[in-house]
């Protein structure tokens, strides 16, 4: 009866490796690839085996070395590097203690130990990310793309909000119980799985260095608007541009020395309500002015030079697509992603569009770069202030984001990192990682002095690395993990949207390329 038994055992365990066999030597045959034969097979899994327990023993040395206890009942935390892809094939776990645990978001996945979010705090987030003081520039939008500018409001509203779902999408595959599990947990994740097998770390890399640029340019905006604002607000005084942009970065400096944001994330619900109130005010001064609204002057022409910068500015208003799988990882309930995307979107929608209106109704061809500057000298000053306040304290944000992303790229990676790492071994921020980043707030100031145009960088980013973020690469992603599951509407919405997204990119790009070297050549002249 036994050997009947182990028998039966062994035939049902044969069949179902066979079938496991069969359905990943389709997928790589479906994929282009060669399958591996059973020699290569067996390397591989010694070779996951003894790097397995090489990383256990090292994980060990790790507890032994720190005296931390290893959790409930003797339980060993999987170490950093293994946290995205376990053993078994189950959903990634949470890191047991990371430097910053994603800046106050409770790291990728939230952890065990930490709060989860509802639906309206993380709709919350995303209204601070698409709901910025970068709204500033949609009047200058519409300057140059009437009507059509206004539809462009909201056609970016619903791809972005589109784009967002499927790259959540990606996060997910079926297991072999036919169940959906997220097997992944962040947009590089997603990149490097489509890279796979043959370019593992490619995507990574490339969705890296887009944030790296999206970020520090952002912190370089934050910089621009602080100098024109000032200068704009103080036009008596005799302080540059320049001036002001310097000063800001004094103030900007100790930025250097962060470590986490925890303090300077108790300032982003005032600054988020105090830039509602901003928005509120320009809106009610522009009503008492409907009188005198152009509605002439909105047509549907559009200035075939200017107008790609204008869905530059668009685009870069709309992004979010950095944080949404940390976001979507951290919510109570995570089916209620799709709504939250729906109704955030809707909103952004709604103010952005009506803002940009009603400021370009009310100042038409005279609209500056940034809205306030049309404000009456009175009430400019208090605003502008303000608002330089706000840009100011988000300025931290970008910059230790950025920090973060080159750390983990270039000085985090053990034995392939390019550099030594910027912490000691008692934590402390080593010098020369000190002067690395006083020298990228630099570059912020240097970058903000020799083109100090707002929009014109402001669509340059979107075009570059926003349109890419947000349009190009989710579903480009989608397409490529998810193709034998795709509709054929979903397929078509996919393949329009790279499209559309890339023309839009490339043209953005360009013109506001040729519009930032006829600014340049016309201060030099000046």
């Amino acid at each position: 009866m036994a050997t009947l038994l182990r028998s039966k055992l062994s035939n049902v365990a044969t069949s179902v490796s066979n079938k496991s066999q069969a359905k990943v030597s389709g997928m790589f045959a479906r994929m282009g690839f060669q399958a591996a034969t059973d020699e290569e097979a067996v390397g591989f899994a010694h070779c996951d085996d003894l790097d397995f327990e090489h990383r256990q023993g090292l994980q060990m040395d790790i507890l032994k070395t720190e005296g931390e206890p290893c959790g409930e009942e003797g339980a060993e935390p999987p170490v950093e590097g293994d946290i995205h892809y376990q053993r078994g094939g189950g959903a990634p776990l949470p890191p047991s203690g990371s430097k910053d645990q994603a800046v106050g978001a409770g790291g990728e996945f939230g952890g065990q130990d930490k709060p989860k979010i509802t639906a309206w705090e993380a709709g919350w987030n995303v209204t601070n990310a698409i709901q910025g003081m970068f709204v500033l520039g949609l009047p200058y939008a519409i300057l140059h793309g009437g009507y059509l500018g206004l539809f462009l409001i909201i056609f970016a509203a619903v791809v972005c909000c589109y784009t967002g779902k499927i790259l959540i999408a990606c996060l997910y595959e079926e297991n072999e119980d036919g169940e959906v599990v997220r097997v992944r947990d962040s947009y590089v994740a997603i990149a490097n799985a489509c890279c796979a097998p043959r370019f593992p770390t490619l995507g990574g890399r490339v969705v890296n260095v887009a944030q790296i640029i999206e970020l520090v340019m952002t912190c370089i905006l934050y910089v621009v608007v602080s100098g024109n604002l000032m200068y704009n607000s103080f036009p008596g005084l005799p302080v540059s541009q320049k001036s002001w942009s310097i000063i800001a970065t004094a103030v900007l400096l100790p930025c250097a020395f962060l470590k986490n944001l925890k303090a300077v994330s108790k300032f982003s619900l005032l600054c988020t309500l105090a830039h509602f109130v901003i928005n509120i005010l320009v809106i009610a001064y522009c009503l008492s002015r409907a009188r005198d609204w152009a509605w002439e002057k909105v047509k549907f022409y559009i200035d075939v030079k200017k107008f790609p910068i204008s869905i530059g500015i668009i685009v870069f208003s709309y992004t979010s697509q950095i944080f949404l799988p940390s976001l979507e990882g951290n919510m109570q309930q995570p089916s209620e992603f799709h709504c939250m995307m729906n109704w955030t979107h809707i909103a952004a929608c709604v103010l952005k569009g009506l803002f940009a209106l009603v400021a370009y109704l009310t100042w038409a061809d005279e609209t500056k770069e940034v809205i306030t500057d049309n404000l009456p000298g009175s009430i400019r000053a208090v605003v502008n202030i303000f608002l330089v306040a706000k840009a100011l304290l988000s300025y931290p944000l970008p910059f230790f984001a950025a920090v973060e992303v080159l750390e983990k790229s270039l000085f985090q990676e053990g034995s392939r990192a390019f550099f030594p790492a910027c912490y000691g071994g008692d934590g402390r921020l080593k010098s020369w990682g000190l002067t690395l980043r006083c020298a990228l707030v630099v570059f912020t100031l240097l970058m903000a002095i020799y083109v100090p145009h707002f929009a014109l960088l402001m669509g340059l980013t979107g075009s570059l690395t926003g349109a890419g973020l947000c349009f190009l690469l989710p579903s480009l992603f989608h397409l490529r993990l998810l193709w034998r599951k795709l509709l054929w509407h979903q397929v078509f919405f996919d393949v329009a949207i790279f499209v559309i997204g890339g023309i839009c990119s490339v043209s953005g790009f360009v013109h506001s390329l040729e519009g930032l070297i006829e600014a340049y050549r016309t201060n030099a002249e000046d």
